[in-house]
């Protein structure tokens, strides 16, 4: 063995181990370099029109598919996953209900925090090292990154499954202008499931493994600033922000544990609040409930809009 190989498996060994102190819940490691495979698939799904009003997927797309353009020098991709499952429903039956990635603080904040904590931890273990931290913030595809580094596959509904913790969890990224060793991919085994796309309400997966954003409940509630069109303000159910429903029916969630991370459980009296509470929520509340929410992406106007449009389209029930 060189010792180049032996300071890389060295390293990747204390980077995966201090991750998970970090907590983390698992750690996969790709070689930088271009996603090949998935440029023809982002070209289509972007020329279809399948991102709707979310501009910004067409922006930066070389580096979208090369980290190296992204963060110059970078030789490793690190792909991180987290925990946020929060399987506490509304305490009233028929309440507007939150995404579970969503009821507690901000995973922006939290997981960033992890991350440049990690950052700093590996400078001062290994010295010079140059990189950078993403979650959720920069133009990386985050999923096919996970993938390749073998963390899970890429569901039916577009989402990484793992098979020992389904899929609620949050995803992460390190690039570092070091080598580390590689993971190796997964196989697919969602096998003949179709569960995702017969309950999706609104249609948006349009066949195994292809999802049209513009058609997804977790865009119309957070992402469309406009009116909800017709047909689908109908078919919300009853969630005013984002959409659990294709993890939900996930065979592979029977497997998801709760999270033990603190600020991502529930925020207090969030899963209290009924009907009438929500509908006459005003901003003031929203600004106090949300100061440190994904929600608050939505706006207050936005988080109305769903509300009513819910209220309009489902059954009164008791409060």
């Amino acid at each position: 063995m060189s010792r180049e190989t032996h300071v890389a498996k060295e390293r990747t060994v204390w980077l995966k181990a201090k991750a998970l102190e970090l907590g983390f819940t698992s750690v996969g490691i790709s070689k930088a370099g271009e996603l090949e495979e998935e440029v023809p698939r982002l070209e289509k799904w972007l020329k279809e029109g399948k991102h709707g009003e979310m501009k910004y997927m067409e922006g930066h797309f070389e580096k979208r598919l090369d980290p190296r353009k992204l963060v110059p020098g970078t030789r490793s991709v690190v792909s991180l996953l987290f925990n946020y499952h929060n399987p506490d429903l509304p305490k009233k039956l028929g309440t507007p209900r939150i995404s579970q990635y969503a009821l507690g603080k901000d995973y922006h904040y939290v997981v960033k925090w992890k991350l440049k904590e990690l950052l700093k931890l590996a400078r001062e273990e290994w010295g010079e090292v140059e990189g950078r931290v993403f979650v959720d913030s920069a133009p990386v595809m985050e999923r096919a990154w996970a993938e390749k580094s073998g963390l899970g596959w890429i569901g039916k509904h577009s989402l990484l499954i793992s098979k020992k913790r389904g899929s609620y969890f949050f995803l992460a990224e390190m690039m570092l202008d070091i080598d580390l060793v590689v993971d190796g991919p997964v196989l697919d085994h969602c096998g003949d499931c179709t569960k995702c796309i017969d309950a999706c309400p609104t249609g948006a997966i349009i066949q195994p493994y292809i999802v049209d954003g513009s058609k997804c409940i977790s865009y119309f509630t957070i992402e469309l600033k406009g009116a909800i069109p017709e047909p689908f303000a109908g078919k919300l159910g009853n969630w005013m922000f984002g959409c659990d429903i294709c993890q939900e029916v996930c065979p592979w969630n029977r497997h998801s544990e709760r999270t033990a991370e603190e600020q991502f459980k529930p925020q207090d009296g969030l899963l209290d609040m009924g009907n009438s509470e929500w509908i006459d929520l005003t901003e003031e509340v929203f600004n106090k409930t949300f100061k440190d929410s994904p929600v608050k992406r939505t706006g207050f106007e936005g988080l109305k809009r769903n509300i009513e449009s819910i209220t309009r389209n489902t059954p009164k029930t008791s409060t």
